[in-house]
């Protein structure tokens, strides 16, 4: 047999092996898990991962290059260049902010950075890991996201850019705010990590900003297993953040290609000599945070299923807020953002302070019942461990982030869930609030 039989022979019998892997097995009440999140996979994302791997090829390739291509074409940017997970995104999209590139619109030490005191670490991190300083703001109940005019009363003399995440998934006025960071000459990133797929007035999260990002670990909408991406329509934004991905270089060939620029050979930068290799020349403190293109070939399966997923996380969505319409007394249910169409990461919910019991023993119960739940990442990020000792302001007060912190969490709504393992978690629910029991 030749290769290329070989290779078919092969993938048949991966997809033969993922069905049986993937076969679908029956709720038992009580005993199946009903988790928060989890990845989808078909037989195609099998097939993808070794076709892949066949190829030998174990950096990024052709899989990567048809990846980014559909992303940016899903999303309506220019470019979209994957990486190694969303954090990673995050952190090469603010990076990028501070490269020299920008001349006087670069991103210096001790520039304040405008972000949500309650959310995910990685929205934030990257603003103390490149020397720049956090600026809290409050969010609000049942959309979970900063309002506009928090973000107006936040702005200071050393303000330059607010990076912002779309709480599990509902955007926050992302038109509103690109009109304010545009009058005060401000950066706008936006986090998209739990939001791929939601849209404003029509249009895709991320194309609000000068800087969108996303994330494919196994809990989000799509998967590589690890992985990421930042997208943009600016072409130089574009060439910053591809440099500080590959190592810094200032060279942009693809792995295993030499000379695009045409004059590999004829470049004088810094205080190098001329003719100094450009593939070996360095324009910023970069690093390597790149994918593999095994991991690309399944996100190029499961972009295939995207429109699925969404529409999947959309009727959980509401199958849930149907049946906890009732619970309403002691629960603050999530609220979609005004001309927004959310792509749900999860079902966020807030005890009530006259809820008859603590979050705690809720959780504990849930737990116990196999119903899986989460937090809203870190809560209030002020009251974490790693922030004693570092420098951020603060604006106003951060009650509702106090109140996340405390009483909120969230249940699933990704495709796997089936409306009888909804069923289940609602009631449960509704069961140790003593509504309807």
């Amino acid at each position: 047999m030749n290769r290329e039989t070989l290779r078919t022979s092969i993938l048949d019998q991966v997809r033969e092996f993922a069905a049986a892997q993937e076969a679908p097995r029956p709720f038992l009440a009580g005993q199946t898990a009903v988790p928060p999140a989890g990845r989808m996979l078909d037989a195609e994302a099998y097939v993808a991962l070794v076709d892949a791997a066949l190829d030998g090829w174990l950096t990024t390739g052709r899989f990567n290059d048809e990846f980014e291509r559909l992303i940016a074409q899903r999303i309506g940017v220019k470019r979209a260049l994957t990486t190694s997970s969303g954090s990673s995104a995050n952190l090469l999209a603010l990076s990028a902010l501070t490269s020299p590139m920008l001349g006087e619109r670069a991103l210096q030490p001790g520039d304040e950075v405008i972000t949500a005191a309650a959310g995910f670490p990685t929205t934030i991190n990257p603003i103390v890991q490149n020397g720049l300083m956090p600026v809290f703001v409050d969010s609000e109940l049942a959309t979970y996201n900063p309002t506009v005019e928090a973000i107006a009363a936040a702005i200071g003399p050393q303000t330059r850019a607010i990076m912002l995440a779309h709480a599990l998934g509902n955007p926050f006025r992302a038109g509103e705010l690109r009109a304010l960071a545009d009058r005060h000459g401000l950066w706008l990133v936006e986090d998209c990590c739990d939001a791929f797929g939601s849209t404003l007035h029509g249009r895709s999260v991320g194309t609000f900003g000068h800087l969108g990002t996303l994330s494919f670990y196994p809990a989000h909408h799509i998967t590589t297993g690890e992985g990421g991406a930042v997208f943009t329509d600016d072409p130089l934004l574009a060439r910053i953040v591809e440099s500080f991905r590959d190592w810094g270089r200032d060279c942009y060939c693809a792995p295993g290609r030499d000379n695009t620029c045409g004059k590999r050979f004829d470049w004088q930068l810094g205080d190098l000599p001329c003719g100094y290799d450009h593939k070996y020349t360095y324009s910023h403190a970069g690093y390597n945070l790149k994918i593999t293109d095994m991991q690309a070939a399944l996100g190029v399966a499961q972009m295939a299923r995207l429109d699925d997923f969404i529409a999947a996380r959309r009727a959980n969505f509401l199958h849930l807020r149907e049946r906890l319409r009732d619970c309403e007394e002691f629960l603050v249910l999530p609220e979609a953002t005004a001309g927004s169409d959310p792509s749900w990461f999860g079902f966020l919910l807030t005890l009530r302070e006259n809820a008859p019991c603590s979050r705690v023993d809720l959780l504990r119960y849930l737990d116990q019942q196999k119903v899986g739940t989460r937090l809203l990442f870190a809560g209030n990020v002020t009251r974490q461990p790693y922030m004693k000792g570092r420098s951020f302001r603060v604006s106003g007060e951060l009650n509702v982030a106090n109140i996340i912190t405390e009483r909120s969490f969230w249940i699933g709504v990704y495709p796997g869930l089936s409306n009888e393992m909804l069923d289940y978690a609602a009631d449960r629910i509704r069961e140790f609030l003593g509504v309807g029991f």
